[in-house]
């Protein structure tokens, strides 16, 4: 990258410059689409807007029960993405969790069917999130609302089957 960027400052016809940028530009950009779904990695989209979050997936039953339990913070866009194996009646609490939480629901497609927001740390009070839910992303506290995200938003992620995808991956 910098022997290019050394060629873009040199004296050379601006055509060519230009040129120049403008591939840098595609390649960067491919590579940022293919890098936007990966396992590690779920992006929502509200409408025209969008935010990705660095995550860690919870897809075992015992993934799923530790949960983000013990954790004293978590980075502004981080979570944690629960999976089931079949889309189904799903309750959580917040026992041994010491951050507040939201708790994005969805169905096998990726569509969000429900927002619990602000879950109260170390309440055991059961969290009802729906029937037939497939997946459930966990960020931090209030930033839903802060993003606009709400009803019918979707969700990116390669665990999605992609054929019946509300946003399906693009690699």
């Amino acid at each position: 990258m910098k022997s290019v960027l050394g060629i873009l400052r040199q004296n050379i016809n601006p055509d060519i410059k230009l040129i120049l940028s403008i591939c840098i530009a595609l390649v960067l950009s491919t590579q940022l689409v293919f890098a936007e779904c990966a396992p590690d990695r779920a992006q929502l989209k509200m409408g025209n807007s969008s935010a990705a979050f660095d995550v860690e997936v919870a897809d075992t039953y015992e993934s799923r029960a530790k949960g983000l339990m013990f954790r004293k913070s978590m980075a502004r866009f981080s979570g944690m993405l629960f999976f089931y194996d079949e889309p189904q009646s799903v309750s959580f609490w917040m026992e041994n969790t010491l951050i507040p939480l939201d708790m994005i629901f969805m169905d096998q497609t990726g569509l969000v069917v429900n927002i619990h927001s602000n879950a109260v740390p170390l309440d055991r009070t059961a969290i009802f999130g729906g029937n037939d839910i497939f997946a459930v992303l966990e960020i931090n506290g209030g930033l839903a609302k802060a993003l606009g995200v709400q009803v019918g938003a979707s969700l990116q992620h390669p665990a999605f089957d992609q054929k019946t995808a509300a946003w399906p991956c693009k690699n």
